[in-house]
């Protein structure tokens, strides 16, 4: 039996109507009154945060143009910050929490609050669905309750409320050719968010979470056990495998929402895309260790792949992708211990035997 075939469309369906939406119920934000003398101070602030926080991120962001890049920045600051309350806040963390999503999804938040003001600012100057930010604290917070995902389903639901929702934030950044483009951005964010997931697997772990869907680490006869022990092993490898083509497919299916963005924010958006793929070569030439490692690209690399990166963005070369190879893997096969598969049955660069069992 093949182990091949993915996720159901019915995900994406799904989260297609989570993003239709949040348009659907907006309402034009208010312009910042209070605190504008404050704005610079806070704008430079977000800047600090993404570069603090993420090397990757402050280098797409800083090929936009100016304003763009200061809006960003501030998303960017908004998602590190609710994203710190969850992971880093103990004491009153509840209160805080709700404090957090006040001010940061108020019209004019408090002065001293640098992030949430030059967060509304942004959201004001580029017209961004408050329900979009709300999705996204709905699926920051939602780590709180939920520890483990059943079905990837299930997992795709989260990657929407912690990464989609930023793509699709982005794009009023940047802007869009109209709802077309919504699609590539969901399924860009689900991508980013799988590459986060599988170089984080011990962090998450030894924060009491688990992203990897249970029922497919039992497709490959894995359990939490094996997390725990960070095995890597045979099962490990393929299952990873697996893992990792999905995530190069959905990078090759958003991909060509690119040519949708302003002119702009198409080099930006592709770079982001393009350095966070690298991530998955990085795991793999490891040799899928992602529990005594964090995977990464070194400054010099990401900065080699910016003018190929540029190049593929001007003239619009992931239309192709989608109608090309994305991966180089073998077919998975499962076997039992009863009924094995001997190697000499099969070519090693094409077949990857998963026992079962």
């Amino acid at each position: 039996m093949a182990l091949e075939s993915f996720e159901s469309p019915l995900w994406e369906t799904r989260l297609l109507r989570l993003a239709h939406h949040a348009l659907d119920h907006h309402s034009d934000n208010e312009p910042v009154h209070n605190g504008r003398e404050h704005l610079v101070q806070a704008y430079e602030h977000c800047a600090t945060i993404t570069k603090q926080h993420s090397r990757t991120f402050y280098l797409a962001s800083g090929l936009l143009p100016k304003e763009q890049r200061k809006a960003v920045r501030a998303l960017y600051a908004f998602c590190r910050v609710s994203d710190d309350l969850i992971d880093e806040e103990e004491e009153h963390q509840h209160q805080h929490i709700l404090q957090w999503r006040q001010e940061s999804l108020a019209n004019h938040p408090p002065i001293y609050n640098l992030v949430a003001l030059a967060w509304a600012d942004t959201r004001a100057n580029f017209n961004i669905p408050r329900r979009y930010a709300e999705q996204l604290l709905d699926g920051v917070t939602s780590d709180l309750i939920h520890t483990r995902y059943e079905t990837f389903n299930e997992l795709a639901q989260y990657c929407y409320g912690v990464a989609s929702t930023v793509g699709l934030m982005a794009m009023h950044i940047v802007g869009y050719e109209g709802h077309k483009a919504i699609p590539y951005a969901i399924k860009l964010g689900v991508a980013l968010q799988l590459s986060n997931i599988l170089r984080d697997v011990q962090e998450d772990w030894a924060n009491g979470r688990l992203y990897l869907p249970l029922e497919e680490l039992r497709m490959f006869n894995l359990d939490e056990a094996d997390i725990a022990n960070g095995t890597i092993d045979h099962r490990w490898r393929a299952f990873m495998r697996f893992q990792i083509r999905r995530a190069r497919q959905l990078y090759a299916e958003a991909l060509p929402g690119v040519a949708m963005l302003g002119k702009s924010g198409r080099f930006a958006i592709a770079a982001a895309a393009e350095l966070y793929r690298a991530i998955l070569d990085d795991i793999e030439a490891h040799d899928y260790d992602v529990f005594s490692r964090r995977a990464h690209t070194t400054k010099r690399e990401k900065l080699l792949n910016l003018p190929g990166i540029w190049w593929r963005s001007k003239t619009n070369q992931y239309v192709h992708l989608v109608h090309k190879p994305v991966h180089t893997q073998p077919t998975l096969v499962a076997c039992s211990h009863e009924s094995p598969i001997e190697a000499d049955n099969f070519e090693a660069d094409n077949f990857y035997a998963v026992p079962q069992g």
